[in-house]
């Protein structure tokens, strides 16, 4: 099972290599046209690794699928495999707003952003692995557990419904002051460089300090987005991968909607009902189970109506403007 777990972590970390170290060697800021065909690539690897999920476990290939807490067949894997990175990904969509809030307030350069958000999904691979290593232990070990993840679940949602991006500040974040003291930071940037030697001792440019304030934003969407994975699924093989593969394409996402956040008025909205869902779900999980084909039905409802509302509005105000 281990030579499972070492053999995905080479593949994704091949995967970023080729993009960074070959198609995106050099900064230039990605058009609409190049951000929406690597955004349909990443989808698209993360569909075929959905069919390789069903196949694999169908097989029970090195032991998938045959945990006595937990069986599963290749149909079941695979509609949790999907059914979580659909949540996870729908959800990282709200952290795309922090993180553009992140890059203007630094006033970084796209054709430098791409960058950032490259090293960010490393780290976040990493968090990602230790936080669901932990959750997974949880419950295994302490059955209630669920009940404080499907609690935090819609807590988070009210959250979300009350809060505000534009109240979201920078200066503020506790690792970036941490980093303040530790470092040196000079106040330009320097190319793509996160560090450079300056009076001979090493400075951090303003690139790292926002590669910090992705980071822990990542973190802080972690804690409300994981939780929401182990109500779909308890397999961890499962929640890892589609929890990669949904932040694996965030960047091209982003790049994508850079110019569109604000036609999408009603997602945010639609990603409240998702969370409440999902902790509901995660409440009732000893008392009654909801089929992963179910969730995975309200959950695209609920997002495709969030989108279409949203489409609508922009086009009758639109209409008014004209």
């Amino acid at each position: 099972m281990i030579w499972l777990w070492i053999g995905f972590i080479l593949l994704v970390l091949t995967a970023l290599s080729i993009d960074l170290g070959v198609f995106n060697r050099r900064p230039h800021a990605p058009s609409f046209r190049e951000a929406v065909g690597w955004a349909c690539v990443w989808i698209s690897l993360a569909l075929v690794f959905n069919v390789a999920i069903y196949f694999m476990y169908e097989a029970h290939w090195v032991g998938l699928g045959l945990n006595e807490s937990y069986p599963l067949n290749g149909r079941q894997a695979a509609l949790q495999f999907l059914t979580g990175y659909l949540v996870e990904e729908s959800l990282s969509l709200d952290n795309l707003f922090v993180i553009a809030i992140i890059f203007l307030h630094f006033r970084i350069p796209v054709m430098y952003q791409y960058r950032v958000l490259y090293w960010g999904i490393m780290g976040a691979m990493i968090l990602r692995g230790i936080m669901i290593g932990a959750g997974w232990v949880l419950i295994l070990k302490f059955t209630w557990i669920t009940y404080v993840f499907g609690a935090m679940l819609l807590a988070t949602a009210v959250k979300l419904m009350i809060s505000r991006e534009s109240e979201y500040d920078p200066d503020k974040n506790l690792l970036i002051r941490i980093a303040r003291r530790l470092f040196t930071v000079t106040n330009i940037l320097h190319g793509e460089h996160f560090f450079i030697r300056e009076s001979g001792r090493f400075a951090a440019t303003p690139l790292f300090i926002v590669l910090l304030a992705v980071e822990s934003a990542d973190v802080i969407f972690a804690v409300d987005s994981i939780p929401a994975i182990f109500a779909i699924t308890q397999d961890p093989f499962l929640v890892f991968t589609s929890n990669i593969f949904a932040i694996l394409g965030l960047r091209s996402i982003y790049f994508a909607l850079a110019g569109l956040f604000d036609r999408f008025h009603y997602l945010k909205m639609s990603l409240v009902f998702v969370l409440a869902f999902v902790g509901v779900k995660m409440l009732l999980a000893h008392y009654h189970k909801i089929p992963a084909g179910y969730s995975l039905a309200v959950i695209a409802g609920i997002l495709s109506v969030g989108v279409i509302a949203s489409i609508i509005r922009h086009n009758r105000l639109k209409g008014a403007e004209e």
